[in-house]
């Protein structure tokens, strides 16, 4: 089991506990459930069979222990369920328990059935994020800091522009997310070799009504070496993953005390170091970054689980359900953390606003050039400009006061318009705009998100 990321206060998602034994086993006998009312539906197992069996596939009425010893006896991951299940069966029904199934059948498919929980559960999560973003956005639209490029001041922006950058980006994977479903979460009934020659005709047919019983799409051809589908929900979380790492680094790196621009939240009693009682770490932060890594590093595993060699191989199967399963795990744990770090993050526009003075007024060259090259013409400008700004950093002089002794400036700028050109609360373009859009954007997508949960809820 991949360890959990340790954070304080934080409320477990409910992922992890999707892919513990029990849960496990019970998805499979829900696929053997239903597996066994398709085929009674087409006739070709009696009703009372697939009734006894559907009403005894729950683990209630299983002895654990005796599949836990079969298992270890036969080194075979389905076969003592089955027989369990066989045996706690009246009449001759047990005898019926998984007909012309082979056991990647219900193994995958049951797992894609945990794996769909955890996707509900993500987008929850994210609707509850993008609510909280929205809520940022529109609080900081306007709060000044230095836009930074290459690790540089740049020119001006807003907190909220930031925010509106993530919430942009965040609505997309739920695009994303909500767009595969119907190629994710598939049901398959191959048989041995995927070529379904132990139900013959009827076959597509059964999987068809086992897939629907299942809420789930029917696999057009149930090949056991398919993958694809399943490589592409680690890929989906990988790029989740990769927003996410990217939101945590970013307060990480504003919470430095040469920037103090955020805090993440640091509840009362926190302890950050065993021998620096004046931490305030960036756990969430670390955390979420740590996780969103592992995510990644669980793509190329999907990949190359994808590449099964002839009609099934144990091999693959064992590397992609191990990705899917700790990709979902660390999702979760992501997700749950990023919405802790913004629900009770601290904005601090004070700080922010003397960083971006910082240069004294350099960050501002932009602006100051453009007006002056409607005179002089653009490169003229930059050059006039550029000779002012680097004169600035390497002489220590004040750029206010070498754009004043500068004859291209003096001579078509007045001081006054040089200094209404270097108030940064002009310049900051569309950012308030971006944030108020992306507000609206990031709850009417939370708002779309609970609509299609409740419809799938109801439909499944």
């Amino acid at each position: 089991m991949q360890e959990e990321p340790t954070s304080l206060r934080i409320q477990d998602p409910g992922v992890r506990a999707l892919f513990t034994e029990a849960s496990r086993f019970q998805s499979w006998l829900d696929v053997e459930a239903a597996l066994a009312l398709a085929q009674a539906e087409l006739g070709i197992i009696p009703d009372s069979a697939a009734e006894e069996i559907t009403r005894k596939a729950h683990l209630p009425y299983l002895d654990l222990e005796a599949v836990r010893a079969g298992l270890a006896r036969t080194g075979h991951p389905l076969v003592p369920l089955i027989w369990e299940l066989d045996r706690v069966c009246e009449g001759d029904a047990g005898g019926y328990v998984h007909w012309g199934a082979t056991t990647q059948n219900i193994t995958q498919t049951g797992q894609l059935l945990l794996v769909r929980q955890a996707h509900h559960i993500f987008l929850k999560q994210l609707a509850t994020l993008l609510t909280t973003l929205a809520g940022l956005a529109e609080r900081t639209k306007n709060d000044l800091l230095p836009g930074r490029t290459h690790g540089q001041h740049a020119v001006p922006a807003t907190f909220g522009y930031k925010v509106a950058v993530w919430m942009d980006e965040l609505s997309r994977h739920v695009e994303r997310l909500h767009g595969c479903e119907g190629r994710v979460f598939v049901a398959m009934l191959g048989g041995g070799a995927g070529t379904l020659a132990s139900l013959g005709e009827i076959g597509l047919a059964t999987q068809d009504k086992m897939a629907a019983r299942l809420g789930m799409a029917s696999m057009p051809v149930p090949a056991r070496t398919i993958g694809d589908h399943q490589a592409e929900y680690v890929t989906l979380l990988g790029m989740l993953a990769a927003t996410g790492s990217k939101m945590g680094r970013e307060i990480y790196t504003l919470m430095k005390q040469e920037f103090g621009e955020v805090e993440e939240p640091v509840p009362p009693g926190t302890v950050g170091s065993s021998t620096m009682p004046q931490k305030r770490n960036p756990k969430l932060s670390q955390d979420i970054i740590a996780a969103a890594a592992q995510i990644r590093a669980l793509v190329p595993l999907a990949l190359e689980a994808m590449q099964t060699e002839h009609e099934a191989d144990r091999t693959t199967s064992i590397m992609m359900s191990r990705a899917l399963a700790q990709a979902c795990e660390l999702t979760g744990d992501m997700l749950q953390r990023l919405v802790e770090l913004f629900a009770g993050l601290q904005v601090f526009p004070e700080r922010m606003r003397r960083n971006l003075d910082l240069s004294g007024g350099l960050i501002m060259a932009e602006a100051l050039m453009l007006e002056l090259g409607k005179q002089i013409g653009r490169q003229r400008a930059h050059d006039a400009v550029y000779d002012a700004a680097q004169a600035s950093v390497t002489e220590g002089r004040a750029f206010r006061e070498l754009l004043a002794t500068d004859p291209h400036v003096n001579a078509r700028l007045q001081l006054a318009q040089v200094e209404e050109l270097l108030d940064p609360a002009q310049y900051t373009g569309l950012c308030c705009q971006f944030a108020e859009r992306g507000a609206v954007r990031a709850r009417q997508t939370a708002s779309m998100i609970t609509r299609r949960l409740a419809e799938q809820g109801a439909r499944v």
